[in-house]
């Protein structure tokens, strides 16, 4: 599978699966920037603390949140 392989199976995937995906993501890019500036952390203590918080709701349309928005 190549890069654009890759692109278009990410498109295809539900927002839901998306923000899912990306939510999970969240602890290993932390602890590698946090290793990238010589200050690691443990990644099974940042996988405790994203367990603990809720993830975030995307049945709520977006233009909600706009600042935009009238």
């Amino acid at each position: 599978m190549n890069w654009t392989d890759r692109v278009a199976k990410w498109r295809r995937l539900p927002a839901q699966e998306k923000l899912l995906r990306r939510w999970e993501a969240i602890p290993l890019d932390v602890a590698q920037s946090m290793s990238f500036e010589r200050e690691p952390v443990d990644l099974a203590s940042l996988q405790s603390l994203l367990a603990q918080i809720v993830p975030p709701d995307i049945s709520i349309p977006r233009e909600v949140f706009s600042p935009t928005r009238k």
